[in-house]
């Protein structure tokens, strides 16, 4: 009997049953979210064979595809021809604007932290601000389809034209000046059943925004807004645990103290 696939097991059945039929090219026709299921569980061992044979990585997957298949939604183009468009992309730029002239003050609430990982909280706030000052535009952070409020996991921010009801998400990162070709990952996403965010057709933009490095006196230089539409990501399965996990009492088998 095939049974719908448990969240649980979404990203090891993916790898055991095929991520790159999935997604496969197709037409521009909107079709439904297709449904994956499997046999049983899977297997560890069925996993395992999977990764050591190559299946644990894939490379250049369309995030629009990606988006498609796991949410039901689309992934739109954003057409600066388009008037909701326009409107959406230069209320944007007008936010921007202000958000740097403000946080490069020598007073600017983001030197209070040491690390630039925790700046980005402050762009994503004042973004909100922001942007809900645009008389065109509301913006929100986006809800679960239960309706809950959950910061965490992309998408960061819901963008609403409010003639239109046009949506655009947008997520803030920060980059420091001469990092932008940097192989280093940083940009993440994983499909959740329960506590997905993405629950519009949308357009998927993301703005990298240009720091010169000098820590808790990070000056903002400029910005790059990015549509995700035509967007490549790429997928390694790995096993993990946390120091939780390793340190577990049970399998400590001695510990000493320095002399």
């Amino acid at each position: 009997m095939k049974l719908p696939l448990p969240p649980a097991f979404a990203l090891a059945a993916g790898l055991a049953t095929g991520l790159a039929a999935w997604l496969a090219p197709s037409s521009c026709e909107r079709r439904p979210a297709a449904q994956v299921v499997i046999e049983t569980e899977p297997s560890l061992e069925a996993l395992v064979a999977t990764v050591l044979n190559g299946g644990g990585t894939f490379r250049d997957v369309s995030f629009s595809r990606l988006v498609e298949i796991s949410t039901g939604k689309l992934v739109l183009a954003a057409d600066p021809s388009d008037p909701a468009d326009a409107e959406i992309l230069a209320g944007i730029e007008a936010a921007l604007a202000r958000i740097l002239l403000r946080f490069n003050e020598p007073d600017s609430i983001t030197h209070q932290e040491s690390r630039i990982n925790e700046v980005s909280a402050y762009f994503e706030t004042a973004l909100l601000e922001e942007l809900n000052r645009e008389p065109e535009l509301e913006c929100e952070y986006p809800r679960t389809a239960a309706g809950l409020l959950q910061r965490a996991g992309y998408p960061d921010l819901l963008i609403r034209h409010r003639a239109t009801g046009r949506i655009a998400y947008l997520d803030p990162k920060l980059v420091k000046e001469g990092s932008m070709a940097s192989s280093l990952r940083t940009f993440y996403y994983t499909p959740r059943v329960e506590t997905g965010k993405i629950l519009h057709d949308a357009i998927h933009l993301l703005v990298g925004i240009e720091h010169d490095g000098n820590t808790g006196k990070w000056r903002y230089l400029r910005w790059h807004l990015v549509d995700l539409h035509n967007f490549k990501v790429s997928l390694k399965a790995e096993f993990q645990a946390s120091n939780a996990d390793l340190y577990r009492p049970e399998l400590i088998l001695k510990s000493g103290d320095a002399p």
